[in-house]
């Protein structure tokens, strides 16, 4: 049997949202009591999935003959797998592993999307997106969403840290990961990996669209919102590296800094006009 047909289709998919559900049942509770051992196990099942996530995307890839990320549903299968290349990085760097619910629930959150909404066949690329700019400028872009919702929950840690200290029996630290300043610092570093990703990703763009448009910006309604996301997470640089905006205040940015992030990827479809763009995941 080939890997393709083992591996692709809506059953396979429904089991990797199983495998992520099964992480942020096991890790949440893990999170709350401080269970090394329900912590690690959240970790392997978060493993498990991950491996499974990239057998899909592999045999995707390989059934339609194109690189996976031009559908909504696709791309809703590629997220989670970035959303844990980023959570395990941070896990093996700096034990965080308080992040594992957040990236298992959100991976449930999008493939549940995803299954209600699977592709009927697969279609072809259009000729704009042949290039050999399709593949970085995608992967680097979803790259950066992943580290954006790292900075994202690492900051609505920090800001429920203070009331979560509180209803504990002792002031103790929050286990491996430190308590609210620790969550403040690893949210601005995983802030900072995402901007400059999200830069990165945002001058590919611009240089694909010259190559193929002859103009490096369109004012396409995706480009503007991907330019107004950058400048939602520049302006918290600017605050937080100039002293007016820092710990709590700059947390709070990151968490609605977050929202554009969201409308970029999954709002497109309500702004007019949105349709007949290349950018918009269908």
């Amino acid at each position: 049997m080939s890997v393709e047909s083992l591996f692709s289709g809506y059953p396979m998919v429904a089991a990797m949202t199983v495998l992520y559900a099964a992480a942020l049942a096991v890790s949440a509770p893990a999170a709350i009591k401080q269970r090394k051992v329900l912590s690690r196990l959240g970790l392997y099942i978060l493993i498990a999935a991950f491996v499974f996530n990239t057998l899909i995307i592999a045999s995707r890839w390989i059934e339609a003959g194109r690189p996976p990320f031009k559908t909504m549903y696709e791309t809703l299968i590629f997220y989670p797998w970035c959303v844990s290349v980023v959570t395990l990085a941070l896990v093996y760097l700096h034990r965080l592993t308080v992040l594992i619910p957040f990236a298992a629930g959100i991976s449930v959150i999008g493939l549940a999307y995803a299954l209600f909404r699977p592709d009927v066949e697969i279609i072809s690329l259009p000729p704009a997106l042949q290039s050999g700019w399709f593949v970085p400028h995608v992967v680097i872009y979803f790259v950066a969403y992943a580290g954006l919702f790292a900075s994202f929950a690492l900051a609505a840690l920090a800001l429920a840290y203070p009331y979560w200290k509180r209803r504990r029996a002792s002031d103790e630290a929050a286990g491996d990961e430190g308590g609210g300043a620790d969550f403040e610092k690893y949210a601005h570093q995983a802030a900072v990996f995402g901007i400059a990703a999200l830069t990165l990703g945002l001058v590919m763009g611009a240089v694909w669209g010259k190559v193929a448009w002859g103009d490096y910006w369109s004012w396409d309604p995706k480009e503007n919102w991907a330019l107004v996301t950058w400048l939602a997470y520049i302006i918290y640089l600017h605050l937080r590296l100039t002293g007016e905006w820092r710990r709590r205040r700059a947390m709070w940015i990151l968490v609605i800094a977050f929202g554009a992030v969201v409308f970029t990827y999954l709002g497109m479809n309500l702004l007019p006009g949105a349709q007949s763009s290349l950018h918009v995941y269908q």
